[in-house]
């Protein structure tokens, strides 16, 4: 066989012209500190801000502080087994957190990992922990209710969609329980919800899980827990990654919810990771930026307008006060920052008041632009008549003798204070809330003892719904007609005569 040299050199030229080297040149830097969740790191220069890093044993960090000599680090996982010395690598991405409809019925923690023991997460997309919020021309006012199921909320205190409205309260006065009723009413709906559970217990995440899957709302819901024992970086993670999962949902032209129990919680868990990072601190050791760490979360929340999709994603943060303090820092930060709160008294709750709302200092800054024209025509005055009922009955403890109308005024401000009352996990379709508030502030409930209101108010949902017509009118319409209101009248003087006379022959106990 006979060797030719110019085959030999053509097909070396090939392969040399073909020969790629594939080059990983990776920024690696090393661990001068490591302690409390915290690591400080030589040698990433090029670092930038909130990018993600990877240490050994799968740990991975967030870059927080960057200083001349040094990059400070929130680590995530088994940050005890990062050592002095060991190598850190950049990734060269921001950190980000996986979304899509496939995180839908799903226990996550914040970094998108599952703890429901369901499996692996088929996610869409990632989206960056931080996005700046759409500017003004992006978004469009905020028209649409979205129904928490609540009387007592969507008749006085409405939330739209795209709203931000604070619930804000002293520990066990149902702050948790008004979010849950708000994502249980979504049920059939066109809103997905996302619960973020800062610095909660376990036990009290697994009770919430549990009443959603059997109400039948894990469906449509995402539940992201950062737990009580977890360490300050997961925890200043949680609300961010919960922004970033509705965002998903939100820029895709859908709307979704995102409830954030509670941010007292996640100020402390910022204000312990700034201070373990050497920030400065300020008012009550919180660092300069807490503030503007609440208010670029919040921001995110709003409705695009037609041209982005229509879109909306709406946020419920949830604040917890000490002895009814709403002029604490936390608080007023946030009341500053929302569009309304709904301020929940521990007085009214234990007073037999559910939900505890107290009329006086909550308000929604959207007000009756949220509301359907039904109800605004039936609670356009319920506010102030239960804000005056309020102070008549402070008045009226003193004194012994009242006039008949000051006494007409306490009655029927009573009823309606029953009629408003409502058992958790049962929201009211905005159709029978109409019907139940017209007929309290028409008089129908006047002869009806305040002890029988909750059974009238419940047979009388019976009675309509089974008769038909008036909750579809209302509910197609969205309108109190001229028409609907004469067959609710007759509907109502029938019901209120049968109920006196079952009252009368002692069946109604």
């Amino acid at each position: 066989m006979k060797l030719r040299p110019e085959e030999i050199t053509s097909i070396l030229k090939t392969r040399i012209e073909q020969y790629d080297v594939e080059t990983d040149l990776s920024e690696v830097g090393t661990v001068l500190q490591v302690g409390d969740g915290i690591a400080r790191v030589h040698g990433l220069e090029n670092c930038v801000s909130l990018e993600r890093l990877e240490f050994e044993h799968g740990v991975v960090g967030i870059a927080f502080n960057l200083e001349e000599d040094n990059v400070g680090v929130a680590l995530f996982g088994e940050w005890q087994l990062v050592k002095e010395g060991q190598p850190v690598r950049r990734t060269g991405e921001v950190m980000s957190v996986p979304v899509g409809e496939g995180m839908l019925g799903r226990v996550v923690d914040p970094l998108g990992n599952p703890l429901d023991g369901q499996g692996p997460i088929e996610a869409a997309e990632r989206r960056p922990l931080e996005f700046k919020a759409p500017g003004v021309i992006q978004r469009q006012p905020v028209t649409q209710p979205l129904q928490t199921g609540l009387k007592s909320i969507d008749a006085m205190i409405p939330i739209g969609r795209g709203q931000r409205e604070l619930i804000i309260g002293d520990r066990g006065t149902g702050k948790t329980a008004v979010a849950i009723d708000t994502i249980i009413n979504q049920r059939g709906g066109d809103v997905v919800c996302i619960y973020v559970a800062v610095g909660q217990k376990a036990s009290t995440v697994a009770q919430v899980y549990e009443k959603l899957r059997d109400e039948g709302a894990m469906d449509y819901t995402i539940i992201i827990s950062a737990p009580a024992q977890e360490a300050a970086p997961i925890k200043w993670m949680a609300p961010f990654a919960g922004a970033a999962m509705g965002e998903y949902f939100l820029y895709g032209g859908k709307h979704a919810l995102v409830i954030y129990d509670d941010l007292s919680k996640h100020a402390d868990s910022y204000r312990q990771l700034s201070l373990l990072l050497r920030r400065p601190p300020g008012r009550e050791a919180f660092p300069g930026d807490v503030f503007f760490l609440h208010s670029r979360l919040l921001e995110r929340a709003c409705r695009l307008n037609d041209s982005l999709g229509g879109g909306s994603l709406t946020a419920l943060p949830i604040i917890e006060t000490q002895a009814g303090d709403i002029a604490a820092y936390i608080p007023t930060n946030v009341i500053s920052i929302t569009d309304g709160q709904i301020f929940l008294g521990s007085e009214l709750f234990y007073s037999g008041v559910k939900p505890a709302i107290n009329v006086g200092t909550s308000v929604s800054r959207v007000g009756g632009n949220a509301q359907t024209k039904a109800m605004r025509k039936v609670a356009g005055r319920l506010r102030l008549d239960l804000a005056q009922f309020r102070e008549l009955e402070a008045f009226a403890q003193f004194g012994s003798e009242l006039d008949p109308a000051t006494q007409q005024a306490l009655g029927r401000g009573a009823r309606m204070v029953a009629t408003l009352n409502q058992p958790q996990y049962q929201p009211w379709p905005f159709e029978e809330q109409v019907v139940a508030i017209y007929a309290g502030n028409n008089g129908y409930l006047d002869r009806v003892p305040v002890s029988l209101v909750p059974r009238f108010q419940d047979d009388l949902r019976e009675t309509l719904r089974s008769s038909g017509g008036i909750y579809d009118t209302i509910r197609e319409s969205m309108d109190l007609g001229e028409e609907t209101v004469a067959k609710l009248n007759d509907a109502l003087a029938k019901f209120v005569e049968g109920f006196d006379i079952v009252e009368e022959k002692g069946l109604v106990g």
